[in-house]
């Protein structure tokens, strides 16, 4: 009997619990899901930007100037040296301003 007693006790509406999903999917989206498509949207458009002149740093940490651009990779020359290397590994712009980091 105490059994079908704790059974009873937990029920409820099963509107309260699809309600309480659902707004814990909500929650989910704004603070997670929302943002992650902000940032990669700003990643894109940072990368999209890129010209030949710019002196950035890799998410490796090269600090080089930007000479080539192509489609999805950039040459950079850093120390006498040159690098192809995916605009995905453009980590930071080391703008005159200001360091603008993606």
């Amino acid at each position: 009997m105490n059994v079908h007693f704790l059974a009873g006790a937990q029920g409820g509406s099963p509107f309260s619990s699809i309600i309480m999903i659902v707004l814990m999917l909500v929650v989910f989206y704004f603070f997670m899901i929302r943002p992650n498509m902000k940032k990669q949207k700003e990643q894109k458009k940072f990368r999209e930007s890129l010209q030949p002149g710019d002196k950035i740093v890799t998410i490796g940490g090269i600090h080089g100037k930007i000479l080539e651009v192509a489609e999805s990779t950039v040459l950079v020359s850093s120390e006498g040296t040159k690098i192809r290397m995916d605009k995905s590994a453009i980590g930071q712009s080391l703008g005159s301003e200001e360091l603008k980091t993606v």
